[in-house]
């Protein structure tokens, strides 16, 4: 039970970083050395003066490679703090992302994971985020939860075995649902399922917050953004909300110490930074877990372990 748990939150991990596809044409990034950092190759030799920070050249709104994501002035904000020079690798937020910069000493924080991630070590969380119901305003849907009658009134943007699915299933809505693919395509922009809403392909897009608010308040079209309700208690495969902190290798637990005193220090620039991006956050749970969730509520179809 605990070894799937463990694989689940790993992929939550590269959800809550990433969330979402990213458009590859047009980027220029420098190729990752294969042989950097294997036995007897040439290794980085961590640099003190660095706030080197580990981001997809083109995941908006998280980073790009012209440093205009949220994450990106979060890092800024951090490094300036610290008295640090800001600096990046790049690699696409896909398998093997973390193996091949943070675990490959190629740099040496990763802005945002979700908090109980065993990958590595984490700041407390800075701030929680969940999935949004998405719609365009001219609609004068009104949807609240996931009994809304007004879920049933069109096609249904939501990507394929993502939480949203459980409750989706749960309340009769998945012959409405049209699937986004949760393996990352590079050929299509993060943005692609608000644009099929704002061409009216789909009638409602169900997205991961920072995607879905970002790219809402970007439209040319009028959006209504709106939270959907937490599922954990119904469901524990259906969680939609998580805290997100910043990540370091497990060792480096002074690098952390570093990394969250300015955190604890700059809550409120952050907070500037999330509501300027239109990402919406609500407070955090402290002590939140997906393994709690399981624990506490079980997955719908089998008794808790502990309740």
């Amino acid at each position: 039970m605990l070894k799937k748990l463990n694989a689940k939150l790993g992929l939550v991990a590269l959800l809550a970083m990433s969330a979402s596809v990213s458009q590859a044409a047009d980027v220029d990034i420098p190729s990752l050395n294969p042989d950097e950092g294997r036995m007897g190759e040439v290794r980085r030799v961590a640099d003190d003066s660095e706030f080197k920070v580990c981001a997809d050249p083109e995941n908006m709104p998280y980073s790009n490679n012209k440093q205009e994501g949220f994450e990106d002035k979060i890092a800024e904000v951090l490094a300036k703090d610290l008295g640090k020079k800001l600096a990046f690798t790049y690699a696409y937020s896909r398998q093997g992302f973390y193996r091949n910069t943070l675990g490959a000493n190629r740099c040496d924080v990763v802005m945002g994971t979700n908090s109980d991630s065993d990958l590595m070590r984490t700041s407390k969380p800075y701030y929680r985020a969940g999935h949004v119901y998405v719609w365009r305003k001219e609609s004068n849907f009104n949807i609240t939860d996931w009994s809304s009658p007004d879920l049933r009134k069109g096609f249904i943007g939501v990507v394929d075995h993502s939480p949203a699915t459980i409750p989706m299933d749960d309340n009769g809505l998945i012959a409405n649902a049209r699937p986004y693919r949760i393996q990352r395509d590079l050929n299509l922009p993060s943005s692609y399922m608000i644009d099929d809403l704002e061409k009216g392909d789909i009638d409602i897009a169900i997205a991961w917050g920072p995607i879905g608010g970002y790219f809402a308040k970007q439209s040319k079209i009028p959006m209504v953004v709106v939270p959907t309700p937490e599922y954990e208690t119904q469901n524990a495969k259906g969680k939609n909300y998580w805290n997100i902190s910043i990540g370091v290798r497990k060792k480096d637990k002074e690098r952390m110490a570093m990394i969250q005193g300015a955190l604890d220090r700059n809550q409120d620039k952050i907070n500037k930074i999330l509501d300027d991006y239109g990402i919406p956050h609500v407070p955090v749970v402290e002590g939140d877990s997906l393994l709690k969730a399981y624990q506490k509520y079980g997955a719908g179809d089998k008794a808790p372990v502990n309740k």
